[in-house]
């Protein structure tokens, strides 16, 4: 079992930036991807940002340029660094942890982008 815990998010101006964190804890030793999903009001849960246990990352083409995805394997924690954020960002960001057969997602954290 992996338990997956979120922070960071809050109320943003435009333009302006947020880091998330998740922190995991448990077994760690199958877990191959480690990702940030967002679901806004209405809509469906989309990935936004992966990396894998290689070091790989993905990111969804609406945020290439302003998100990035890191880990510090050493604390069990993967962060995403948002950049320029924009008002269609809003959404709840979950955590994302997989492994063979088994996916770990953590509670969210909500962020809100407004003037």
């Amino acid at each position: 079992q992996v338990q997956l815990v979120e922070s960071g998010g809050g109320l943003v101006q435009p333009g302006g930036s947020l880091r998330l964190s998740c922190v995991a804890s448990g077994s760690m030793f199958s877990i191959y991807f480690r990702g940030w999903y967002r679901q806004a009001p209405g809509k469906q849960r989309e990935l936004v940002a992966g990396i894998t246990s290689r070091g790989r990352t993905n990111y969804a083409d609406f945020v290439k340029g302003r998100f990035t995805i890191s880990r510090d394997n050493a604390k069990n924690t993967v962060y995403l660094q948002m950049n320029s954020l924009k008002p269609e960002d809003t959404a709840v960001y979950y955590c994302n942890h997989e492994g063979v057969g088994v996916a770990y997602w953590g509670q969210g954290t909500q962020v809100t982008v407004s003037s």
